[in-house]
């Protein structure tokens, strides 16, 4: 297979599969009957994970930040929103956020928006699990109101128009992981620091 052959959302894919297999099974929302409470952690350690990164992505109008290629749809503004729900106790756990050290590549960061756009279809999925559980609350973080699919495919046709070649796909898969690895951290970090306050 030559370079310019090469399927950039397979090797996304190939590239995170068991990162992505940790959080899927880590995450607040994970447990087999997630309460508000475990709602509103999750929220807490998606804003921290996103607040740098998106700080970051704003430095940017080209590759994935180019408003002609996808629309902006920061996620912030609807976690806040979220977070300020009454139904929740509280705003949950201030976890420090760390500075945003990635690459600036277009490539590189075509990688971390594939993690953070992909998060859109599995608020989707948790929507429709979690919507009657955790009735009042709107869960509008994982149900804005727009289907996600067909930002979904706009954000894959644009991908696959602009990362091609062995070493932009490689640099976007390097993007990829290190976004995933970021948010892990931070919920080993979230879960350790109930253990420490315990001891």
């Amino acid at each position: 297979m030559t370079a310019e052959r090469i399927d950039i959302l397979a090797a996304l894919r190939d590239a995170t599969a068991t990162r992505h297999a940790e959080l899927d099974g880590g995450m607040p929302l994970a447990r087999p009957a997630p309460t508000l409470q475990d709602y509103r952690d999750h929220l807490a350690l998606l804003r921290c994970w996103l607040v740098p990164i998106e700080a970051w992505q704003a430095r940017f109008s080209d590759g994935p930040q180019d408003a002609a290629l996808l629309p902006p749809q920061p996620h912030l503004p609807q976690i806040e929103a979220d977070l300020a729900h009454p139904s929740l106790d509280g705003a949950g756990p201030r976890l420090a956020a760390a500075p945003w050290h990635g690459g600036d590549s277009a490539d590189y960061r075509w990688g971390v928006s594939y993690v953070i756009e992909g998060s859109r279809l599995g608020g989707a999925v948790l929507y429709r699990r979690l919507a009657e559980r955790l009735a009042p609350h709107p869960l509008r973080y994982l149900h804005p109101g727009v289907p996600p699919g067909p930002r979904w495919q706009q954000f894959l046709r644009a991908l696959r128009e602009h990362v091609h070649g062995e070493a932009a796909v490689a640099e976007a898969c390097r993007g990829a992981c290190d976004a995933f690895d970021s948010l892990i951290a931070l919920r080993l970090a979230a879960t350790a620091a109930p253990a420490r306050a315990a001891a």
